[in-house]
């Protein structure tokens, strides 16, 4: 087995400036991404790079895809960081989310159709987008259920889809209660790090 070279001039992925002014960029440029692209989100038709979670980020999401994957309903599969196409240029990679199992495995991206619940756990870097922009995203995509989970101390806000906005449900203490998308009563301590 030989070893490939590395050539020292070749540079990091990064999105074509032109395109990016154009904001004509699809979800297949996404798809044909190299591999060692960073992750990204496209966003009417420019694509954002998606800034690498931290820990205490990581570790929250992970611990509520396992709550989440143990409890959950049959009609329903519990995933991570999978792309949703909320729309024809425009891409949303969520930390957690409950979908349809009737899912292809050979998908890249679920359609809002599929999708029941999207989880955004917010770090610094994603504030805005976590707090505000991504909500409406959600909301104008037609999916039922959005959570979001504050980090220090770990707390969960979860809204409900009426007439097109999102109406709080509840809000987490010790224990996070609500009755939809399906009865979950889950004590905060089992996702935090």
């Amino acid at each position: 087995m030989t070893a490939e070279s590395i050539d020292p001039t070749a540079r990091p992925w990064s999105p074509d400036p032109v395109r990016q002014r154009l904001a004509n960029h699809t979800i297949e440029d996404v798809l044909a991404l190299p591999d060692d692209a960073p992750r990204v989100e496209l966003v009417d038709g420019v694509m954002v790079v998606v800034p690498s979670p931290t820990v205490g980020h990581q570790g929250i999401a992970n611990l509520l895809w396992a709550w989440l994957h143990a409890h959950c309903p049959a009609h329903l599969t519990a995933g991570t960081a999978l792309g949703v196409a909320v729309g024809a240029n425009s891409t949303c990679e969520p930390d957690v989310l409950l979908f349809s199992p009737e899912v292809s495995q050979d998908n890249h991206y679920l359609m809002p159709h599929q999708v029941m619940l999207v989880v955004e756990v917010v770090s610094p870097s994603t504030r805005r987008r976590d707090r505000l922009e991504k909500p409406a995203v959600y909301a104008d995509a037609g999916i039922p259920y959005f959570w979001r989970v504050e980090q220090n101390p770990v707390q969960v806000h979860a809204y409900k889809l009426t007439d097109g906005i999102y109406k709080e449900q509840a809000t987490s203490a010790d224990e996070f209660v609500v009755a939809e998308p399906f009865p979950i009563r889950l004590p905060i301590r089992e996702i935090t790090p």
